[in-house]
């Protein structure tokens, strides 16, 4: 290179190898380019931001879909009925302009991450726009224990345990939103919580790119594999829940521990910069990672990645439940690997999740333990949806087989991913270590029937890597394997025997510009892969909108109901689909009656009016006993095969027309009546 002394080069293929590298990691040809105002530059600088086309494209095609989507009357397909084809062309749009960027080595790391939050904004921001109030009634439940929070001081006391008890001893979420709250000068998380699916999503972006980086310099791979995770995690863990926060300082966990605790690496690339060149590494790790100071300063650096670390998992084990269970699997899988040998990051995280568990959660696992024995093992019945959890109907079950095809498909790719490229199925094994640990948490519990959806979405780092490399053909590890390649392949005549990397039968063709008679279907086999995941995330997504929306009227209705309501009152509701639904949990009770077994539901279903006045007649006065039935609870109801339309109505028509009930407000979207005095 002109400007560099290379006095003995005892291969002449030195050079094609550092073409190689400067192919696939550009630098800036300053000395190359025209001046500024040259004719030339015009087009170079034309080229260069045409990635920009699409994208604004397909964010144009987006905004003109909101502005054209009503939401007002959703089916059983939820969203998917009801958005405007707009959509569904933006997305085409958005998908093919990241397929092309990320294929072209020309283009910085910027137009990937541009197209990935353009698609954080369409999938995640949508609804935002769309709806009126905030989704999901479980995001409702989580802005009641903040404004318990801000408006007493504190939550509850292990004195009173019952169905808040697992938030008032996991309190670390709603702590740090009283604060936000607090910060912002809002009157409640409401005020912004229907964003909070777009921003806990791109939370996951810098702990998820740290960990892929760790294992490949590729840039495909990694922005490919950021794009299926962001495709296929559908699970719907991203709104306003502790869930949301702890998945993402999992991720941040295991960033530091895959970066920072290897013994041997595969981590070269966590000193990479930006141009992919590595530092070497010995079996101690990365060399050089913690300054020129000698061991003092490697001491010093251990120290700090130390102290983050344990803060981590502070966060984690303070803020949920089964996320420190699915971190403590994982740190254990990887420290059984030679790689990461480490036992650190293990002890540190058992340590802490101990603690937690013997003092703070101590009454509430005390009072679980029996149940929570009883399902070790019991791997079926961990697994199984169960009564009231069952799509039901045509719409239903379209929307439940999307999610389950779209995560099958990316599971298969997985699979083909790892028979296909051996040279990451060796570097990058930690990651199907990441995709398999979750697996045996199916042992021990069934998390409320969530088990399975939550394994799920912890597989999805490992499984979306691979499924990427499954797309992608002749992926590299590193920037030197990628050189060493270049050499062993200037050294081999073209032709046949010409071998890529993996098995051949699964080998893809590259995009770059191929001649009229190689132009192979197989050359978009890739994307239109990525097009079908992308689409499919939006039925998987979204098609349950109707259970989950809840319209002003219906939160109106509710809102009445507790500003009237005395202490020591009870509502009464099919189930806990309806907005507010643990508003001022502390001071007023809930029944379900759907919650209860099926032979207490048949007796309400055959006399409505009697057995629930009988129900809610222990309610001493000045409290009250209030029937509250409302769309939410029908869609519930009807779409996960509770109680269908006329059943609902026959419960409704005979607490109408009975004279133990008065009526206190009733609209579109429900009604709600109070149980009269005995005398």
């Amino acid at each position: 290179m002109p400007g560099q002394q290379v006095p003995d080069a005892p291969r002449a293929d030195k050079t094609p190898a550092h073409d190689s590298r400067t192919r696939e990691e550009p630098t800036p040809h300053i000395s190359q380019e025209p001046a500024p105002g040259a004719p030339a530059a015009r087009p170079a600088r034309a080229a260069a931001a045409w990635p920009a086309v699409p994208l604004l494209a397909a964010l144009a095609l987006w905004g003109y879909a909101v502005r054209h989507t009503d939401v007002s009357a959703l089916d059983d397909y939820g969203l998917v009925g009801a958005l405007h084809p707009a959509f569904w062309a933006g997305l085409a749009v958005l998908t093919a302009g990241f397929w092309f960027t990320v294929r072209d080595p020309r283009r910085r790391s910027r137009w990937p991450l541009a197209h990935v939050l353009g698609l954080l904004v369409m999938e995640r921001a949508t609804q935002a726009l769309l709806y009126p109030t905030p989704l999901y009634a479980w995001a409702w439940k989580h802005d009641a224990v903040v404004d318990h929070l801000l408006t007493s001081g504190g939550l509850q006391d292990a004195a009173r345990l019952g169905d808040m008890a697992v938030y008032d001893q996991w309190p670390g979420f709603f702590a740090a939103q009283a604060a936000l709250v607090r910060l912002l000068g809002v009157d409640n998380a409401a005020m912004y919580m229907a964003w909070w699916p777009l921003v806990s999503s791109v939370l996951l972006l810098l702990p998820l790119l740290l960990i892929y980086r760790t294992f490949t310099t590729d840039r495909r791979l990694i922005w490919t594999a950021v794009w299926l995770f962001c495709v296929a995690n559908w699970v719907g863990q991203d709104y306003f829940s502790p869930q949301s926060v702890a998945f993402a300082l999992h991720l941040g966990v295991l960033a530091v521990v895959l970066r920072r605790y290897s013994s041997r690496t595969g981590a070269s690339s966590a000193s990479s910069g930006p141009s992919g060149s590595s530092s070497p590494s010995g079996p101690d790790g990365p060399k050089g990672l913690d300054g020129p100071d000698g061991r003092g300063g490697v001491r010093q650096g251990q120290a700090v990645w130390a102290v983050l670390l344990s803060l981590l998992v502070v966060a984690v084990v303070v803020s949920h439940q089964l996320t420190p269970g699915m971190l403590v699997v994982t740190l254990l899988a990887l420290a059984l690997t030679r790689r990461h040998r480490d036992w650190l990051p293990l002890v540190t995280t058992v340590v802490i999740f101990l603690a937690w568990c013997l003092t703070a959660a101590l009454p509430f696992l005390s009072t679980a333990m029996p149940d929570m024995i009883r399902s070790v093992g019991d791997v079926g019945a961990n697994v199984e949806t169960g009564y009231g959890t069952t799509p039901t109907g045509a719409g239903a079950v379209a929307m439940s087989w999307a999610a389950r095809l779209l995560s099958g498909s990316v599971l298969l790719l997985a699979l083909a991913g790892v028979l296909r490229q051996r040279v990451l199925r060796r570097r990058a094994s930690p990651l199907l270590l990441l995709a398999a640990a979750p697996l045996p948490m199916f042992v021990a519990s069934s998390y409320g029937s969530e088990m399975i959806f939550r394994v799920l979405m912890f597989m999805l780092p490992g499984a979306a890597f691979f499924a990427a490399a499954a797309l992608l053909p002749g992926v590299r590890a590193s920037a030197a394997e990628a050189a060493d390649a270049a050499a062993r392949n200037t050294e081999r005549p073209s032709g046949p025997s010409r071998r890529r990397f993996g098995l051949p039968s699964f080998s893809l063709p590259s995009f770059s510009p191929p001649s009229p008679s190689r132009l192979r279907y197989g050359a978009w086999l890739a994307p239109l892969v990525l097009l079908a995941g992308t689409l499919a995330f939006v039925p998987s997504y979204s098609g349950k909108d109707r259970i989950n929306y809840f319209p002003p009227r219906e939160v109106a209705l509710v809102q009445r109901l507790f500003d009237q309501a005395p202490d020591g009152s009870l509502v009464v509701a099919a189930n806990r689909n309806y907005p507010l639904a643990y508003e001022q949990y502390w001071r007023v009770d809930h029944y379900w009656f759907l919650d209860d077994d099926r032979r207490h539901v048949d007796e309400i279903v055959r006399d409505p009016a009697g057995v629930l006045a009988r129900d809610m007649a222990a309610v001493d006065a000045p409290a009250r006993a209030y029937f509250l039935l409302t769309q939410g609870q029908t869609a519930n109801s009807e779409m996960n095969g509770q109680l269908n339309e006329a059943q609902l109505r026959h419960v409704r028509e005979s607490v109408v027309g009975s004279p133990r009930f008065e009526r206190v407000a009733e609209n579109s979207a429900g009604v709600l009546y109070v149980l009269k005095p005995a005398s």
